[in-house]
């Protein structure tokens, strides 16, 4: 198996657990009868854990030994999975949740992919950078997408196994632990070559990366904070609260908008070589927003599903740009510090948001689904305007 390949595969399995317990942590909270304020809680928790682990991969992961830290992070993630299905405390559930970086966005986003998106480069070259990155998210979203129909197991397990109700739900969530392990196998499998450490000798930033990041790094971070407030888990709760729909059917919901998702990062790539990766990032991603302002108006689960759908279908074109600008606009040999500098401030913001959407939640539904498309909407507008005169190499006159 290639080095791109084993990137592929550990992004798909990762993301197989991360769709499954993005729906099934919110429901399962639901049974437990925990409330909105202990799900923002958990949620926040498992957040602060991958932001913490993505400060060591930003800071430490350039310096060899990367393919024992990302068998650690798959390690510590099955381990606290196991905590999340046995625990019944609100306290001892954050604290796994912590511990397994349990990512309640439903979307795989972490320590793991600074690694992964800091070496995919190295595997292609400028003309196929972005191709690469749109590849690595369609497997990306296609584990989402199944992980979505995954989460419809504690139904299945109660018709065939006999299960109750938190039983299943708790077998489901040590299947999702046991997913969390997968990608190690992938890992071990990467070429030494690809793993060796990056030079030493552009320890201190370039003038130039550092503009970038100090630019950058804080509308990422705007963008997430809105992210933070629309978790899978917390949408799943809204739509399981506001229209009374189980999880068989959110499951289903999500799978077709992981579908959409992954169908979309081909459209991106496309687009982007037509207009430009910032303009592809923006003028997507703004549509995006005003669907899902429109969701909570909706009269009936049905109208509401087919205006978070067509969001989906929009909301990530600006993943596999966004990750290709980042990488192009710096150098090769800062990468896995521009990677982790990017990703650990979306993480920060995303482990602050969920409990504020949880407590917000509890005084009125729909508000969290506002204020985060709001925050996003502010986020593209001043991210075109900081970035739309500085394209990439490939978009530059030769």
């Amino acid at each position: 198996m290639s080095g791109r390949s084993s990137l592929y595969a550990a992004v798909f399995v990762r993301a197989l657990a991360t769709g499954m317990i993005g729906v099934l942590v919110g429901l399962y909270l639901a049974k437990l009868r925990l409330g909105e304020a202990a799900l923002g809680v958990v949620v926040g928790a498992g957040l602060a854990g991958a932001a913490l682990a993505s400060a060591v991969a930003t800071f430490r992961g350039n310096r060899g030994g990367r393919r024992g830290f990302l068998v650690g992070l798959a390690v510590l993630g099955a381990g606290g999975g196991l905590g999340v299905a046995l625990a019944t405390d609100p306290f001892v559930l954050g604290a796994a949740a912590f511990l397994g970086m349990l990512n309640g966005m439903g979307r795989d986003r972490g320590a793991a992919l600074i690694l992964e998106q800091s070496l995919l480069p190295a595997t292609t070259d400028d003309a196929g950078r972005t191709r690469a990155f749109a590849v690595y998210n369609i497997c990306q979203d296609a584990g989402h997408a199944f992980g979505g129909l995954l989460a419809g197991l504690p139904a299945l397990l109660s018709k065939t196994a006999g299960l109750g109700e938190i039983p299943a739900f708790r077998a489901s969530v040590a299947v999702y632990a046991g997913l969390c392990l997968l990608p190690a196998v992938f890992y071990v499998a990467l070429p030494a070559a690809l793993l060796a450490p990056a030079s030493r000798a552009a320890a201190p930033l370039s003038p130039g990366t550092r503009r970038v990041l100090w630019k950058i790094c804080p509308l990422f971070a705007m963008d997430s904070l809105g992210g933070g407030f629309l978790t899978s888990a917390l949408l799943a709760y809204f739509f399981h609260e506001r229209f009374g729909v189980q999880e068989g059917a959110i499951g289903m919901l999500f799978f077709g908008a992981r579908v959409l998702n992954a169908l979309s990062h081909l459209g991106a790539a496309w687009l982007a070589k037509r207009i430009g990766l910032v303009n592809t990032m923006v003028f997507t991603h703004i549509p995006s927003s005003l669907l899902l302002a429109t969701v909570p108006f909706a009269p009936s689960f049905e109208v509401a599903a087919v205006l978070f759908l067509l969001r989906e279908g929009l909301v990530e074109m600006d993943v596999p740009t966004r990750q290709s600008y980042v990488m192009a606009v710096v150098r090769p040999e800062e990468r896995t510090f521009a990677s982790g500098a990017t990703h650990l401030v979306r993480m920060g913001a995303w482990a602050v948001a969920p409990s504020f959407a949880g407590l917000l939640m509890g005084m009125a539904q729909a508000a969290p689904l506002l204020v985060g498309a709001g925050l996003k909407i502010a986020y593209d507008l001043l991210l075109y305007a900081s970035f739309r005169k500085l394209p990439p190499p490939e978009e530059r006159p030769s």
